[in-house]
């Protein structure tokens, strides 16, 4: 596959234009998110087309604006919900009890018995206790097991906290079976943000040798959920949607036959590059007349929407209105007094060198895991703003 973003490619010119637009004609008493509900739907329909027979399962988590969910169940998706609150906002936007998964491995005994009293009959689990839960509180669901992977490639590697060790998935099988629930199938995560499709296929190896030894058992497994880690763009290459798709189906195809029932769980790769944070500059320093780099703060931070600048993992791109003028590195921080709150000083950002105090902050790509990132209150700043269009 030689399909490859290198920069703003057609499909990033006509949204950006859209969120920019929109944040350059008004003003923000706070840090704002704008969502361009219909760069979701251009996406939904690219990942539809590279994904074929595979349905798709919205993560509620990356982004659970109403007016997201309203729209991805008008195009027909399916969801991904890691709480009874995602669950009943999925609903409330009109999806019905047979298009949502509860993917969560760590679930509340009596959420579980209130969405099996909604009608959801789908569970993920990892673990012996989870079983028993599931059994005790949504008799006879159907559920699918979560292992853990090794040796990904993703920015933003999702193991050890959640799956199965490959080791005893066959055990836990036999145990959700013999527990009266009905265990059909697998799912893993290969990593938040694996930017190539060709990444897939070590992890991919892994799975089916598990897939193919339960089936040699003669478990009848018949789903198979590849979860997300479809990207987005933050500055470096990355696989087009629709070719990404595509290519990461052929490496499942490839490794497990014809298999009934395939879910895809894309969060950021729908809705990061749909939404544009609108910022300001709070202040510029320098703590010394001998410092190599400025020091530019912003009225946004890790807690109030950018956590994922943790090791600076995510690498957001940022536009202002002085973007003609020189520029120069400088170390990025939020407004918080918390001496964590630094978004990027290992790698510092290239920024105008007029940045003022007041000057207006666009960050591309931040319609995932930004507002469901952003604290309540925080050394009193607010939650982020967001604004649907």
């Amino acid at each position: 596959m030689n399909a490859y973003v290198t920069g703003l490619d057609a499909r990033q010119v006509s949204f950006v234009s859209r969120t920019e637009a929109y944040i350059r004609a008004h003003d923000f008493a706070r840090p704002t998110l704008v969502i361009d509900t219909e760069a979701v739907a251009r996406q939904y329909a690219a990942l539809s087309q590279g994904l074929g027979r595979a349905r798709i399962h919205y993560a509620v988590k990356a982004n659970p604006a109403p007016e997201v969910l309203r729209k991805l169940v008008s195009l027909g998706s399916h969801f991904d919900a890691a709480s009874r609150v995602e669950l009943q906002m999925c609903l409330d936007a009109g999806a019905r009890a047979d298009q949502l998964s509860f993917g969560n491995t760590i679930k509340r005994a009596s959420d579980i018995a209130w969405a099996h009293g909604k009608g959801i009959d789908l569970f993920a689990v990892d673990a012996e206790e989870e079983i028993e839960k599931i059994a005790a509180n949504a008799p006879g669901a159907r559920v699918y097991l979560r292992i853990i992977v090794d040796a990904t490639e993703a920015e933003w590697p999702l193991t050890r906290k959640f799956g199965s060790g490959r080791d005893k998935a066959l055990a836990l099988i036999a145990m959700a079976k013999d527990w009266g629930l009905n265990p059909v199938g697998l799912s893993f995560h290969v990593g938040s943000q694996t930017r190539r499709a060709a990444m897939w296929a070590p992890i991919l190896d892994q799975v089916a040798a598990v897939w193919h030894a339960a089936k040699a058992e003669g478990h009848d497994l018949s789903l198979l959920n590849i979860g997300g880690g479809f990207p987005a763009f933050y500055g470096r290459e990355i696989d087009a949607p629709m070719e990404y798709a595509a290519e990461v189906m052929r490496l499942v195809h490839a490794r497990f036959g014809d298999v009934e029932e395939i879910m895809a769980e894309p969060g950021r790769g729908l809705v990061a590059e749909a939404g544009m944070i609108a910022a300001e500059v709070l202040l510029v320093s320098r703590k010394s007349d001998n410092d190599l780099h400025r020091w530019v703060y912003l009225d946004i931070g890790r807690f109030s929407g950018l956590a994922e600048t943790e090791g600076e993992a995510i690498r957001y791109q940022f536009v202002t209105e002085r973007d003609h003028e020189p520029t120069g590195a400088c170390i990025l921080a939020g407004p918080s007094c918390d001496s964590a709150d630094v978004l990027y000083e290992k790698q510092p950002v290239l920024l105008p060198l007029g940045l003022r105090a007041g000057d207006k902050v666009m960050i591309r790509a931040c319609g995932a895991y930004t507002s469901t990132y952003a604290s309540i209150g925080f050394n009193g700043f607010p939650p982020l703003d967001v604004v649907a269009i």
